[in-house]
């Protein structure tokens, strides 16, 4: 993801999570922890590179680090594109980051009712550790929060069995487009651009 994403990014962003979405400042303050040899952040976005009027943003994911341990900030995709996968495909760029910077474990908070989301989580290893209340606002909806332990192993297994097309539907609600159609922009050096991801709808 760079700075000339975030006009596309924001216009997903508000109509995928019109009560809660985060702002623009928001992204660039996550941004500007993006690059360098400092970086604790890696965020990447997909495009849909044969959409009928050109290249179309479809889907994004960041990943926050700190001390070793990544955090899941966000991931969403457009919702004419759900159902095609991508969900596990953005989730393995956000691991192999979190490979990058050696991290130890990955969190995330998923809402308590999706429990497709969390069957893709639990997929790639994910397990539940707590509960937080009222988490997702103004629904006062609770989240469960998950810890995956390895992330490297996660993310070589889960990268074989979707380039071995054994995992091409994902279990979200939630989508982006996974072929060789879709291209990744990233923004962090740590974990380079892949040619095609695929994305979840959480917010984190």
């Amino acid at each position: 993801m760079r700075w000339w994403d975030l006009e596309r990014v924001m216009e997903l962003e508000e109509e995928l999570f019109p009560e809660d979405a985060w702002s623009r400042g928001m992204f660039w303050s996550e941004l500007a922890h993006a690059r360098g040899r400092e970086a604790t952040r890696h965020y990447v976005v997909a495009e849909d590179v044969v959409a009928e009027d050109g290249p179309r943003l479809v889907g994004y994911a960041g990943l926050a680090v700190v001390d070793r341990t990544g955090d899941v900030q966000t991931i969403a995709a457009a919702r004419d594109q759900w159902g095609t996968g991508l969900g596990a495909r953005l989730l393995t760029d956000l691991l192999t980051a979190a490979t990058a910077f050696e991290c130890r474990e990955v969190l995330l908070e998923v809402r308590v009712d999706n429990a497709r989301a969390q069957r893709l989580y639990e997929r790639f290893g994910f397990e539940p550790i707590g509960i937080r209340k009222g988490y997702y606002q103004p629904g006062n909806v609770d989240a469960l929060v998950m810890r995956l332990a390895d992330p490297a192993t996660a993310s070589a297994a889960t990268t074989a069995t979707t380039a071995n097309g054994e995992s091409g539907e994902p279990t979200t609600d939630t989508a982006s487009t996974a072929n060789s159609a879709s291209t990744a922009h990233t923004a962090n050096p740590a974990n380079p651009a892949t040619s095609s991801v695929q994305g979840t709808e959480t917010h984190g």
